[in-house]
């Protein structure tokens, strides 16, 4: 698939903040501190008084969802997360050296490696965007971002979700994902962001920008990645339980500092790692100082995990722009490929 990104300059967030009338104050000025001694942050908050949450974030980081095997602690030594940003750092170098011109060409079919295609092709490093630093919650460098069970690890599925997923595979046998036009994952079809959109956990792969605007009664959660819109209600109640919108239903409150918001009537065709229509997850946005948010997110599914799980992800404040995610403008392949299956249909004399 083609990827095109075009850069907005600047026109969806001023569209968007203008549209929800936003305004932050700011307070009182406090008196000058003694010399030598820095200036305390304040929390900035809008005009009802609210935190503020607003601006350009990133989630994008090299500690990854669940605790790697052999790694006991949650919390890295110093030493520990040195030697993993440096290693990626190492990587990142290598793979931007220039490639030999005279490489022969791949086999056909792949060498059968991990990659696109079977490693035919694919995105070089250059338009990779992972992350390069550890994620840091309340000055711990952590090495997993989930905090709950110990463990640092998705809980076991339960006999019900196993007997699910068979179903699932027994209806589709025979047939893969790509081998009917609604089969096709919806990433792929760019109808949703290539990774979760509630929880907010990094893809790991490109785009992990978001921006956030708020207004009293509700808050917008645009995702960099397929430029994704999360609408929160603030105060609202949920929508009937036949209705399940594309990210599920967003309602929030405040919990004093904190932006609780509860999520739930997830479509069927968005799981999150085999949930989706008794999923339930769970945020708190705490804003702890000019350039950081801590995230913390619950997830929920008796009929599919062993027990919940709890993850924190720290939201660094970026200067970076969000940029459009073009992803199917002016790509024609799926058409050519319905196309060419009817036409070879009709001279067969198989055609419905």
């Amino acid at each position: 698939m083609d990827v095109k990104r075009n850069l907005v300059t600047g026109s969806i967030a001023a569209v968007a903040i203008a549209a929800f009338g936003v305004t932050t104050v700011a307070g009182q000025r406090p008196a000058a501190p003694p010399a030598g001694i820095a200036k305390p942050w304040v929390m900035p908050r809008t005009g009802d008084g609210k935190p503020d949450l607003q601006g350009i974030w990133t989630n994008a980081t090299l500690t990854p969802l669940e605790r790697p095997q052999g790694q006991p602690n949650l919390v890295l030594t110093d030493a520990q997360a040195a030697a993993m940003e440096n290693a990626t750092a190492e990587r990142r170098e290598r793979l931007s050296q220039a490639s030999d011109p005279n490489r022969p060409a791949p086999p056909q079919g792949g060498d059968g490696s991990t990659g696109a295609a079977g490693n035919v092709g694919g995105y070089n490093n250059f338009w990779l965007d992972p992350g390069e630093r550890v994620a840091v919650i309340d000055g711990q460098k952590r090495s997993s971002l989930i905090i709950d069970p110990p463990d640092g690890r998705i809980p076991p599925i339960t006999a019900e979700a196993r007997a699910r997923n068979q179903e699932r595979m027994k209806a589709r046998a025979g047939t893969g994902q790509y081998d009917h036009p609604e089969y096709r994952p919806l990433a792929e079809r760019c109808l949703l962001s290539f990774g979760p959109t509630t929880p907010l956990v990094p893809n790991y792969f490109y785009n992990n920008n978001l921006q956030i605007v708020q207004t009293p009664d509700h808050v917008m959660i645009l995702m960099e990645m397929v430029h994704d819109a999360r609408i929160v209600r603030i105060g609202g109640k949920h929508v009937p339980p036949h209705i399940r919108p594309w990210m599920g239903d967003s309602i929030g409150h405040w919990e004093g500092d904190t932006l609780v918001v509860e999520t739930t009537h997830f479509p069927l065709q968005q799981p999150f790692r085999g949930a989706a229509e008794n999923l339930k997850v769970t945020e708190r946005f705490r804003r702890v100082d000019a350039n950081t948010i801590n995230y913390r997110f619950t997830v929920e599914d008796p009929t599919t995990f062993a027990k919940p799980f709890t993850g924190e992800i720290p939201f660094n404040a970026t200067n970076e722009l969000i940029y459009e995610y073009a992803c199917h403008e002016g790509n024609y392949a799926l058409a050519n490929v319905l196309s060419g299956a009817r036409n070879e249909e009709k001279r067969k004399g198989t055609q419905k």
